[in-house]
């Protein structure tokens, strides 16, 4: 689904952006950008029961470098457990979370590479639970001061493994889920009279090719307008996933601090969901 108010609204096409508050989650190339130290927070509000909520830090290392340490947690709650009868038993809960450290390098004037070692914990039920480790690499090249390259592939050895036996004695079974791997190529054009930036992004899961696209543009000082469109798939079932959001700055003291609001038009939804983000860039 994305990761924070920002990279939702510009469709979840961030692989190649390197301006703004930058995260791992895309790209791990891009995090030796980020020259001022960021926190960024965001929260959800979902339709369904369900959860989404996010938090990252990150900064640069001198003199070529950067680090990003970031989390996702997901989740549905409110479920209604039954009994074999159809009487109520109790209410459930699941939650997915992912645990990253991102590490990025710039050792030319062009060129920036990085790697991001992510755990995956998910609570499905009781002991039905999984941990696994997962990693993603990222490159990144500025073909000109305007337009930006990048290259990803995400979720190696990704997966969720299962075990069903202490709830089903000997007719559990032991098996894993695992994730495609995801290869993604991006470009972001900056111009300097557009006051903003245009990205695209092309993605190969599975047998799935899926483009998402999104653009940012300053309207007046420290005000920025975003939309982008996700999801728009040549060979799938898949439905194209609108969204739009704003971004203002307010200096506080020693911080420059930014808020983000995205709304985010779901396809298989009865409503469509939002996410609010604040970001703290510490001088």
């Amino acid at each position: 689904m994305g990761f924070g108010a920002r990279g939702i609204a510009l469709g979840n096409a961030l692989s190649a952006v390197r301006q703004g508050d930058l995260l791992g989650y895309y790209n791990p190339a891009v995090i030796p950008f980020q020259f001022e130290p960021t926190l960024v927070a965001s929260y959800s509000i979902l339709s369904l029961d369900r959860h989404l909520n996010f938090l990252s830090y990150t900064r640069s290392l001198k003199p070529n470098a950067g680090l990003s340490l970031s989390l996702i947690n997901a989740g549905v709650g409110n479920i209604d457990g039954r009994n074999r009868d159809g009487l109520k038993t109790e209410t459930l809960n699941t939650s997915e979370n992912v645990f990253s450290l991102s590490f990025g390098l710039h050792p030319s004037a062009n060129f920036s590479m990085g790697v991001s070692a992510k755990i995956l914990y998910y609570l499905l039920y009781e002991d039905m639970k999984s941990t696994s480790v997962a990693i993603d690499f990222g490159m990144l090249y500025l073909l000109t001061q305007e337009v930006t390259l990048a290259a990803v592939v995400q979720d190696i050895n990704a997966k969720y493994n299962w075990n069903s036996t202490n709830l089903y004695g000997l007719q559990g079974n032991d098996f894993s889920d695992k994730f495609p791997l995801r290869y993604r190529i991006g470009i972001t054009y900056t111009p300097i009279w557009f006051g903003g930036l245009i990205s695209g992004e092309y993605e190969f899961v599975g047998t799935d090719k899926i483009l998402r696209f999104g653009s940012e543009i300053e309207v007046i000082n420290s005000f920025f307008i975003r939309f982008g469109i996700d999801q728009i798939a040549f060979n799938s079932d898949l439905s194209p996933i609108p969204s739009f959001g704003f971004e203002f700055d307010v200096p506080i003291s020693t911080w420059n601090t930014s808020f983000h609001y995205t709304y985010v038009i779901e396809p298989f939804s009865p409503s469509g969901f939002h996410i609010i983000s604040f970001s703290l860039r510490f001088k």
